[in-house]
């Protein structure tokens, strides 16, 4: 018997670097997706192949962290997860395939692992609420692979709702959906993928998150979303480490604002607070580049309502609101101004929000 299971990337609207400061963000999972096909049988390694990779990868079921790298090792780190939380994860052929770009920002690695992680659960007989599915998944990837990442990723994954976003509160750790259907109203979400990748194993991310631990360490609070102010990061000692709390102090009330704009269904309040988002990331977080700010400029100068990069930062994709009359203008403005900065040509893709994880007919 084959076991498919399948995780959607996602898109984060605004709330970017708040999940692991406690804070807010609201994302939408995406229609692309991750599908794991499994095939238990009577060993205990798992075979696992990819439609990404030319050879496939064997994981013995006690794997340690760095036994295996590339690919592989979230395949490897959900196994290891399971092993540490108590669950025997079965032997046999893994098969993933995906339509979602490797490190363009749309959480290709927490796709794969929710979708291995469902497959090997539901072999194992075992069902597991979606938080301790993200608390797993991110395990997996913060003990094994070596990712600092939050708990966004995984709970957009897990969560997804078609026709909404995701209001994530990392404190209280609660999910509500939120209508998102710009359609209704005219106006288009782009995702435009610069081809510019990143990898959060990579130093850019960490650097970031131990600035906002020292930040919060300087004002003697738990995490930065006891921050009562901006007043008080004057009392912040590091200025880099100061402009980095700013981002997520006033990035959290951008989540609030974008929520009421989209319960008003104003999408034009919302587009604004998305472009100044990416000011933000710009600026105080000093996670973009100037080719995804040539992006978001020549969107927003073509008429997008806002654009902003989303994901982790240092590359991968920017995501946009443009009115349904708007979108070809700002097609070709983008591929224009990354063509004369002679980058490599974007791709534009109109998308919206899909439903989250779950059972998926083998691949």
């Amino acid at each position: 018997m084959t076991i498919g299971y399948a995780a959607p990337g996602r898109i984060n609207l605004i709330g970017e670097h708040t999940d692991y400061n406690r804070g807010l963000a609201l994302p939408i999972a995406l229609p692309n997706r991750t599908v794991a096909s499994f095939e238990p049988d009577t060993t205990e390694q798992l075979v696992v192949r990819s439609d990404h990779a030319p050879e496939p990868v064997t994981i013995p079921p006690r794997t340690r962290p760095g036994e295996v790298t590339g690919w592989a090792a979230y395949v490897a780190g959900v196994v290891w997860a399971l092993w540490e939380a108590g669950v025997a994860a079965p032997g046999g052929r893994l098969t993933i395939t995906s339509d979602l770009p490797v490190g363009a920002g749309l959480a290709s690695s927490a796709a794969l692992e929710c979708a291995v992680l469902g497959a090997l659960l539901t072999a194992a007989g075992r069902d597991l609420d979606p938080l301790r599915r993200a608390r797993l998944a991110q395990r997996a990837e913060n003990g094994y692979v070596g990712a600092p990442t939050g708990l966004m990723d995984q709970l957009a994954a897990l969560t997804g709702r078609a026709g909404h976003a995701l209001l994530i509160d990392f404190d209280a750790l609660t999910v509500h959906p939120v209508r998102f259907d710009p359609e209704a109203h005219g106006v288009a979400l782009l995702v435009i993928d610069s081809h510019t990748r990143h990898r959060h194993a990579d130093g850019g991310y960490a650097d970031r998150r131990a600035a906002c631990e020292r930040a919060a360490a300087d004002l003697g609070v738990a995490s930065l979303r006891a921050v009562p102010d901006l007043a008080a990061l004057a009392r912040v000692a590091d200025p880099d480490d100061a402009r980095r709390a700013r981002h997520v102090v006033t990035e959290n009330q951008r989540v609030r604002d974008v929520v009421a704009a989209l319960e008003d269904a104003d999408f034009v309040a919302a587009g604004r607070i998305l472009t100044e988002a990416h000011v933000s990331m710009r600026d105080d977080f000093a996670t973009s580049t100037d080719h995804i700010d040539r992006i978001v400029d020549a969107a927003v100068d073509a008429g997008a309502l806002g654009a902003r990069m989303t994901g982790g930062g240092f590359g991968g994709c920017v995501v946009a609101l443009v009115p349904v009359g708007r979108i070809a203008a700002v097609d070709a403005a983008v591929r224009a101004a990354v063509a004369h900065a002679g980058g490599p040509a974007p791709t534009v893709t109109r998308t919206h929000a899909a439903a989250g994880a779950g059972p998926h007919p083998p691949a």
